[in-house]
């Protein structure tokens, strides 16, 4: 593993040139043969320090959470609670209890839409989401409105990206329950003014959801200098394991808050016709905790710590700005949107005369992995008039000889149909 770069704020020397070399399935697996992954807003590979954490979790200290009386049940709940500690400091929470363990950001934000704003919504009341939202931040949203008479609107964005928050009439009203968006949006790529916005809703006393999703594997996330309500996340989009993710709240909207997910390791009293939920985060916590997903998730916070989350950022940055340019000068290639100037780590873009399928697979036969499709945001791509597009998305392992190989095979591609 590199060595220690201090706490996640670090800033001021570049990403190492080796670090593809800490990810076992980034190393070339045939001679003469490269692999370019760059559909890391789709998921992250996994540095060998996560593999290692989830294995040693099954070699060494697997055993019932919260269940057992026994020493190797009670190391593993110490251990499943010091990776609840670790999570939760990589996104600044103040105590570890404000972190709820969930299998996905989907989970997450399904647990608030049902477990909190259900019970609170009124017909005639609004919830908020941007025009920009994954399906996760926006299906939840739209079931409870219909289950419950409330309204869903949409904060709309202009030719550059832009939320144009500030100007959306009744974004701020009384009728407004919640506000949900993400913190960069998984097809344009732009970072949208979330602090700014929980500010100015809280002025007002209207509760935020932030979809860090796309954030937390390249920009330095800080709860309580984003001031939000709730933030969800998942482990797999920041190099850790598949099916955990985290919820944070605040303690007041924790307290507010119905489980989603009832039966053993969330109740304090059962009796046959009632019972008493435990205190969170366990509340929301039902079944068996998934121990060495925990294990792996609070492996890849700590390595992100390691490296320094502002050199991730000015890395993925340079990077993206690198892309953003050359594309530009492709000729017959869009960019989406065509005149934004920033994008974090997601570019999105149509090739004239290519469908985005065709251009994927043909990126794919030379080795460049890249997303095309509606990216699980069908009514943007509605208001763009687009079907699809190609997406590459940049991470920490990426180097500009991975931009070189995507514009290969764009050329390729351009040859092929042209």
């Amino acid at each position: 593993m590199l060595e220690a770069a201090g706490n996640n704020r670090q800033s001021g020397n570049p990403v190492p040139e080796n670090l593809k070399s800490d990810f076992p399935l980034l190393q070339d697996s045939q001679p003469g043969r490269s692999f370019h992954y760059l559909d890391n807003a789709a998921t992250t590979q996994k540095p060998s320090v996560v593999i290692e954490a989830i294995s040693d979790c099954y070699r060494s200290f697997y055993g019932p959470v919260n269940r057992g009386l026994y020493p190797l049940a009670e190391e593993a709940t110490r251990r499943y609670a010091l990776a609840r500690e670790q999570v939760a400091r990589f996104i600044g929470a103040p105590l570890a209890d404000q972190l709820v363990f969930t299998r996905s950001t989907t989970e997450a934000i399904n647990l608030v839409a049902s477990g909190w704003a259900r019970p609170r919504l009124r017909r005639g009341d609004r919830i908020w989401v941007t025009r920009m939202e994954h399906h996760a931040n926006l299906l939840p949203w739209q079931r409870i409105c219909h289950e419950q008479g409330a309204e869903l609107r949409m904060i709309e964005f202009d030719e550059h990206g832009r939320l144009r928050w500030q100007s959306t009439e009744g974004l701020f009203d009384r009728q407004t329950r919640l506000i949900a968006l993400c913190q960069v949006s998984n097809v344009l790529g732009i970072e949208n003014p979330v602090r700014e916005l929980c500010a100015q809703a809280a002025a007002e006393g209207i509760p935020v959801l932030v979809d860090a999703a796309q954030s937390v594997s390249h920009l330095p996330v800080d709860v309580m200098a984003l001031d939000c309500d709730f933030l969800a996340f998942s482990a797999h989009k920041m190099y850790g394991p598949s099916g955990i993710g985290a919820l944070y709240a605040r303690p007041s909207r924790l307290e507010e808050m119905e489980p989603l997910l009832v039966g053993g390791g969330m109740v304090d009293r059962v009796t046959q016709d009632s019972s008493d939920w435990a205190a969170y985060p366990a509340r929301f916590e039902a079944g068996s905790p998934s121990l060495a997903d925990a294990m792996g998730f609070a492996a890849a916070a700590a390595y992100l710590e390691q490296i320094g989350m502002d050199r991730v950022h000015e890395h993925v940055s340079a990077l993206t700005r690198q892309a953003h340019d050359a594309l530009a000068d492709v000729p017959g290639l869009q960019l989406i949107p065509r005149h934004a100037s920033e994008r974090s780590a997601i570019i999105s873009f149509i090739v004239e005369g290519i469908h985005p399928h065709d251009l994927a697979q043909v990126a794919g036969d030379r080795g460049v992995a890249v997303r095309a499709g509606h990216h699980c945001c069908q009514p943007l791509m509605q208001h763009l008039g687009l079907a699809a597009t190609t997406r590459a998305s940049f991470a920490l392992y990426n180097e500009p000889l991975d931009v070189d190989a995507l514009l290969q095979a764009i050329d390729r591609a351009r040859a092929m149909f042209g």
